[in-house]
C-alpha cells in the first residue's frame, strides 16, 4: 500500500468509530451498543485495507474496550488466553515436527499420487478429505491435522506451476479452512454451536422427541454436501480455472514418493503421535447416536468438561520434545529453538476474535442485533428463516461460532413461541448460520490458521468469503425450509 493512501486508512478507522460513538443511539437504553459498533468499524476497516498489521489491529479491544467502560482490562485480555489458543501451540508443535522429519512431504506426496495433477482434482482432494474428517472433530483440530500436509502440497507443485502460485496456495489453504468448516454442520458432533444447540433444545422442550443424531443428520448432511460442491466451484472459478496450469507428468508423484524409502525412527514416532492425536480427538467426547451413547475417554476423569481438545494437542507437544531422536543424540524430536517459529501475531489475532466476541456480548450489542429478528413477526416461515440466517452469519463474521449461537438460541426460544412455530424450523437454520464466517481472517479458527501462512490476500478472502456466505444462507433457508417447514 502506498504511503499515503495507508496514513489516510490508519485514520480511517478510528474516524469511522467516532461517527457511531457520537452519531444517533442504536439503543436508546444503552449507549454501549454504540460504543462496541465503533470499535468493530475500526477494526474491521484496517483489516480489509491492511493500513497496520493485522497483529496490530489485534491490539484494539485490549486497548479499547476498558477506556471505552465496555469491559475492564482483565477481563478482555483473558480472552486472549483461550483454550482454542493452547489447541492451536500443541497443533502447531506436532506441525513442526512432522515439518522437521519431513513426514509432511511423505503424506503430500501420497496424497498427489491418488488425487492427481489437475489443480482442480488436487482442490477437490484437500476439501473432500477434510470435510469428512471435520464430520467428526472440531475444525480447528481438523485445519491444524491436516495444515502441514496442504502446505506441503503448495510446495511441492509450486515448482510446476507457470503461472498464478499463490492463486493455488490461496485455493488450497481457503479449501482446507471452509472445507473444516462446513464439514461441522454435517453431525451433532462437528462443531461446538450442534453441541451446544442439543444441550438447550432438550433444556427447553424435554417432551420433544424430534431430535437425535439421525434426525440432525437427515438435514445436516444434504445443506453441508451441497455446500461444499458449492464452494469448491467458488473456489475453483475464482482462483484455479484458466488461471493455474501445472505442468506435469501423472506418474511423477508416485515415484517421487517411492524414492522417500522406508520410514525413519522419528518419521515412526512422529506418525504416531498424530494417529493417537487423532483417535484421541475423535473419541474425547460422548456422542450420542439416539439408538446408543457412545461414552468419550474424558469420562476416565474427575471433571470430564475441563479436559478438551487442547488437552490432547498439549500432551502430543510436550511428547516430542521428550522423546529422544536417533539423528540428533541429545535432542528430543523437537527442541525449543523449533518453537521459535510460532507465530504469536497469529496467536493476537486468535486473541482478538474472542475479546471482540467477549465484546460483542457485555456491550449487548449481539443482543441488539439479535432483537432486531422481532421484526419478521408475522412474516412468511421462509423469510422468517432467511432474516435469522442474515443476522446469526453477521454476528459469526465477529464473534467466535459458539458465542453466535449462544446469543441465537434464547432469542430462537422466545420468537418461536411469539410466532407459535416448530422450535426446530428457527433453531437449527440458526445454529447452522453461526458456522457460516468466511469474510474475515478472524471469523473462525480455521480461517485465522491458513491466513497466517501469508498466502492469502484479505481482499481475495473477503471477496469470496462473502460469496459463501450469501449461498450458504440461501441453502440453509431452502434446506431447512424444505425438511422443517
Amino acid at each position: 500500500m502506498e504511503g499515503n493512501k495507508k496514513y489516510i486508512f490508519q485514520l480511517l478507522g478510528p474516524l469511522l468509530a467516532c461517527l457511531l460513538w457520537f452519531g444517533p443511539e442504536l439503543d436508546a437504553n444503552n449507549h454501549s451498543v454504540n460504543l462496541m459498533a465503533g470499535v468493530a468499524i475500526w477494526m474491521c476497516t484496517w483489516w480489509f485495507t491492511e493500513a497496520v498489521s493485522l497483529a496490530i489491529t489485534a491490539l484494539v479491544p485490549v486497548l479499547m474496550l476498558p477506556i471505552l467502560g465496555i469491559a475492564d482490562c482483565k477481563s478482555v485480555s483473558q480472552q486472549y488466553t483461550d483454550s482454542i489458543i493452547f489447541l492451536f501451540i500443541g497443533g502447531f508443535m506436532l506441525a513442526f515436527a512432522i515439518e522437521k522429519w519431513n513426514l509432511h512431504k511423505r503424506i503430500a506426496l501420497k496424497i498427489l499420487s491418488i488425487v492427481g495433477t489437475k489443480p482442480s482434482t488436487i482442490l477437490l482432494g484437500v476439501m473432500v478429505s477434510t470435510y469428512l474428517i471435520s464430520n467428526w472433530i472440531s475444525n480447528t483440530a481438523t485445519t491444524m491435522m491436516l495444515f502441514s500436509a496442504v502446505f506441503a502440497l503448495i510446495q511441492e507443485t509450486k515448482i510446476y506451476i507457470t503461472k498464478h502460485e499463490q492463486k493455488f496456495a490461496a485455493a488450497l489453504l481457503l479449501g482446507l479452512a471452509f472445507s473444516a468448516t462446513i464439514g461441522g454442520m454435517a453431525t451433532p458432533v462437528g462443531t461446538p454451536p450442534n453441541m451446544y444447540f442439543f444441550k438447550a433444545y432438550k433444556e427447553a422442550f424435554p417432551n420433544n422427541t424430534d431430535l437425535n443424531f439421525l434426525q440432525w443428520s437427515k438435514i445436516g448432511y444434504p445443506v453441508s454436501l451441497c455446500f461444499l460442491m458449492c464452494t469448491y466451484f467458488v473456489l475453483n472459478f475464482y482462483f484455479i480455472k484458466n488461471k493455474v496450469v501445472l505442468t506435469i507428468e501423472k506418474s511423477f508423484f508416485v515415484n517421487s514418493y517411492k524414492k522417500l524409502g522406508k520410514f525413519s525412527w522419528e518419521e515412526k514416532w512422529v506418525f504416531s503421535i498424530f494417529i493417537s492425536c487423532i483417535v484421541l480427538w475423535f473419541t474425547r467426547a460422548d456422542i450420542d447416536f439416539g439408538a446408543f451413547k457412545f461414552k468419550g475417554w474424558n469420562n476416565l476423569f474427575i471433571k470430564p468438561k475441563f479436559v478438551d481438545d487442547a488437552s490432547v494437542a498439549l500432551v502430543a507437544a510436550l511428547l516430542l520434545f521428550l522423546i529422544p531422536s536417533r539423528q540428533s543424540k541429545g535432542h528430543g524430536l523437537l527442541i525449543w529453538e523449533d518453537a521459535k517459529k510460532l507465530r504469536y501475531d497469529i496467536i493476537l489475532m486468535f486473541g482478538s476474535g474472542f475479546a471482540l466476541a467477549y465484546g460483542f456480548e457485555v456491550s449487548g450489542l449481539s443482543n441488539w442485533l439479535a432483537a432486531s429478528l422481532v421484526v419478521l413477526k408475522g412474516v412468511s416461515p421462509i423469510f422468517i428463516i432467511l432474516g435469522i440466517c442474515i443476522i446469526v452469519t453477521i454476528i459469526s463474521e465477529f464473534a467466535s461460532n459458539i458465542a453466535s449461537i449462544q446469543l441465537a438460541i434464547p432469542v430462537m426460544i422466545a420468537l418461536q413461541k411469539d410466532l407459535e412455530l416448530p422450535p426446530l424450523l428457527l433453531m437449527i437454520p440458526a445454529t447452522f448460520a453461526a458456522s457460516l464466517g468466511f469474510m474475515l481472517p478472524v471469523a473462525t479458527a480455521a480461517n485465522t490458521i491458513v491466513f497466517g501462512t501469508k498466502q492469502i490476500n484479505i481482499k481475495d478472502m473477503f471477496k469470496v468469503g462473502i460469496v459463501l456466505d450469501c449461498i450458504g444462507i440461501l441453502l440453509i433457508t431452502f434446506i431447512c425450509y424444505l425438511f422443517l417447514g
